[in-house]
């Protein structure tokens, strides 16, 4: 009897290594690969556990106690590093070993699969992490952008506030225009009016301190008539209170000046470090992909020698 060939089985061509004859189908093993990206995940983020707690356990909020920040950094780096050495290598060697038999199958095509089989398996698993740790934390990154947009966009008040230009009438009127436009129409000329309440004096100069600070300068009439309130409240001579209201306005206009700066330096530094977390996260997701695929042609060579 003749056995016709199999027409779904192509023939190898005699002498040609690079001819297979595997069964039609995919050349993907998809359990294989969700498997190793399943253990990756896990080890990534049992690792980012360890690490936060670790380096929790490194920081002290005290002066003189805990480890610096350049170390600090430094030790964040190296366990990221590791973090995806580990988890990479273990994931895809994990989607090499428990790959599907390819029979009669040429040493190059098998190697491309088995490097393919890793990354994939490396790509589904950093795409868990990223989903499960911003479930996890974005609550807490978005309250710590708004605050610190809310510290950058406020560092003027606050220097007022520190400066003691606090209004004592809690009218809450402090660098209005209005209230300051109000507050001149109804100035006395000459002598302050005898008895005046003086926390509504203080309020009234906090008002023109907010305005003439938002200007960058006080006006000539604003400054003789805060001279005159502080010589008729504190007894000063007049050359004396005008000379207290130029020093207390230019304190004033400095500490603002330093809180901007600050505020700009604060900003340039979270800029470098977000520059730098983001090239060395480069740089452990390039080595992650790299290791996942090199893992994977390890455990899919081991699995075919055991065959």
């Amino acid at each position: 009897m003749i056995i016709e060939p199999n027409p779904t089985v192509p023939t190898m061509a005699v002498g040609n290594p690079h001819v297979s004859t595997t069964l039609p189908g995919s050349g993907t093993s998809w359990g294989a690969i969700f498997a190793g990206a399943v253990a990756a995940a896990a080890l990534s983020l049992i690792l980012f556990a360890l690490g936060t707690g670790v380096g929790l356990a490194a920081v002290s909020p005290w002066h003189g106690q805990g480890l610096e920040a350049g170390t600090i950094g430094g030790a964040a780096i190296a366990w990221l590093m590791f973090t995806q050495l580990a988890a990479s290598g273990v994931g895809g060697y994990l989607a090499g070993r428990l790959r599907t038999r390819w029979h009669s199958l040429n040493v190059h095509e098998s190697y491309f699969r088995d490097t393919a089989h890793g990354f994939v398996a490396w790509g589904i698993a950093t795409l868990a992490v990223v989903v499960i740790v911003s479930m996890a934390v974005g609550g807490a990154v978005r309250t710590g952008v708004e605050t610190g947009a809310q510290v950058v966009g406020g560092a003027a008040q606050g220097a007022v506030a520190a400066a003691g230009m606090a209004a004592g009438d809690g009218d809450g009127a402090r660098g209005d225009p209005v209230a300051y436009a109000t507050d001149a129409l109804f100035r006395p000329e000459g002598e302050p009016l005898a008895g005046r309440d003086e926390g509504r004096a203080r309020a009234e100069a906090a008002r023109i301190f907010a305005v003439a600070l938002a200007n960058g300068q006080l006006g000539d009439d604003d400054r003789r008539y805060l001279g005159r309130q502080v010589a008729a409240m504190t007894g000063l001579a007049p050359e004396q209170a005008a000379q207290r209201v130029s020093q207390r306005f230019d304190d004033a206009t400095k500490a603002i000046e330093t809180a901007k700066q600050r505020a700009a330096e604060a900003a340039d530094a979270a800029r470098r470090a977000t520059m730098k977390a983001s090239l060395w996260s480069f740089a452990a997701l390039l080595l992650g992909a790299f290791v996942a695929s090199l893992a994977a042609t390890w455990g899919g060579r081991r699995r075919d020698d055991l065959d």
